[in-house]
């Protein structure tokens, strides 16, 4: 079985996938009297010509690092966003593009990171790796469907980097 070791999420390595939607940086704007800061428009959102965007809540079964991959899906009509609504580090896993996924990446997003795939990206199902699950999902709503799965040959494993934390 192939191995790959998960990255920590950086905005550089994730770029061809999607935008990482964190306030890191300085903020674009102070809003409320000073008392927020606005760090603006940061994803790329894209629901297509005949869609528009919708926001669900998503309570997703924690898994645990080493994780096997034996699925990846993605939506040719949208893109779609993941904002963990609690405070602990998730994985992110994103195939690279074409009809057909091609090389595995893997990602240890920061609590408070969250993410927007690109429209037509090959990604893993929402992993988060520590109860609860709870995230935001912006994504496209729509009458024609916008899911496409693909079963791996074979899976992949995918492994903590040396010296990180568990993170179950």
């Amino acid at each position: 079985m192939k191995q790959i070791i998960a990255q920590p999420l950086t905005a550089k390595a994730f770029a061809p996938f999607g935008d990482v939607l964190d306030a890191t940086g300085t903020a674009d704007k102070l809003i409320n009297q000073g008392l927020c800061e606005r760090h603006h428009d940061r994803a790329a959102l894209d629901f297509g010509p005949d869609g528009q965007a919708g926001i669900s809540i998503f309570n997703a079964k924690a898994r645990s690092l080493p994780y096997q991959l034996d699925l990846v899906e993605r939506h040719p009509e949208g893109s779609q966003a993941f904002l963990p609504m609690h405070g602990n580090p998730w994985l992110v896993i994103v195939a690279e593009g074409g009809d057909q996924p091609g090389d595995i990446h893997a990602f240890l997003a920061s609590p408070y990171q969250g993410i927007n795939f690109h429209r037509g990206t090959w990604h893993g199902v929402l992993t988060p790796l520590a109860d609860p699950g709870l995230f935001a999902v912006v994504d496209r709503i729509g009458a024609t469907p916008n899911l496409e799965e693909h079963w791996l040959d074979q899976p992949v494993l995918i492994t903590a980097p040396e010296g990180a934390q568990s993170c179950t």
